[in-house]
């Protein structure tokens, strides 16, 4: 992996990490597309520029990550059940990311189920993410074990789980945010733990690819993230489903002509 190649699944990343569309589909198709050679390192990148996204929720919402401990209880509430199911279904995991298929199907699906969320979900009680309890939170928790799916999105499992608990959008969206920082850490560094306890290390060139991926994710994320919120207040998630079905119809159609998707 280049600078270059970096840069651009960065750019990916930061725009569709906090999107309802799957930022593991696309890095999968983008990384493909741009010739990414399969390695040790490669799998760690991808992982590992999270830190950068996570690190522009933090600096978003500064104020709410310092403000109370029922904040971060509930976070925490919220993340069990991925922390248990990720440590136990690894492999499984592992195996479905090796399937474009698994991840073109699922774009399908979740774009099928976007394109109605905003009926089903029309009544809010909670406008704000931090007036909910500790059962919704866990609820929601539940809701982003979905997203071990590769192509299911994480951030679309938790909003639509969290407007299914009767968040408003941008409650939803905002507990969605939230939920990533200790999810995507978790993941992060358990990623970087296997790397290293497999005899692998770090070079000097790939700490800086690293480095550099992670402030492009940040400044990338920052803006997908504003303008996120304001997008979905207006016009809600019926464009995402449909772009959803289209990127999933077009990569099964690609896989259906035995176009070569190489999964790094």
């Amino acid at each position: 992996m280049n600078i270059f190649q970096a840069i651009l699944l960065a750019i990916i990343e930061g725009l569709t990490e906090f999107l309802p569309i799957s930022s593991t589909g696309h890095l999968i198709i983008g990384s493909s597309l741009i010739g990414v050679a399969p390695s040790d390192f490669s799998k760690l990148f991808i992982v590992a520029i999270q830190l950068g996204t996570i690190l522009s929720v933090v600096v978003l919402y500064f104020k709410r990550f310092f403000q109370s401990i029922d904040f971060y209880t509930k976070l925490f509430v919220a993340f069990i059940p991925s922390a248990i199911l990720g440590v136990l279904l690894s492999d499984k995991i592992d195996s479905m990311l090796e399937s474009p298929m698994t991840v073109a199907i699922t774009l399908v699906l979740g774009g099928i189920i976007l394109l109605f969320v905003d009926k089903w979900f029309q009544k809010a009680t909670y406008e704000d993410s931090k007036d909910i309890d500790y059962l919704t939170a866990l609820k929601i928790g539940f809701f982003q074990c979905l997203a071990m799916i590769p192509g299911m999105s994480r951030s679309g499992a938790t909003i639509v789980g969290g407007m299914s608990q009767k968040l408003s959008r941008k409650a939803a969206a905002e507990f969605s945010f939230f939920l990533a920082v200790p999810t995507m850490f978790g993941a992060t560094a358990k990623k970087l733990y296997d790397f290293y306890s497999h005899g692998h290390s770090i070079t000097a060139e790939e700490l800086n690819i690293l480095l550099i991926g992670n402030f492009v994710g940040f400044l990338v994320a920052i803006i997908a993230i504003k303008s996120f919120i304001g997008f979905l207040n207006r016009h809600g998630f019926k464009i995402f489903g449909i772009y959803r079905i289209v990127v999933g119809s077009l990569l099964i159609a690609l896989l259906a002509l035995d176009y070569n998707l190489q999964i790094i």
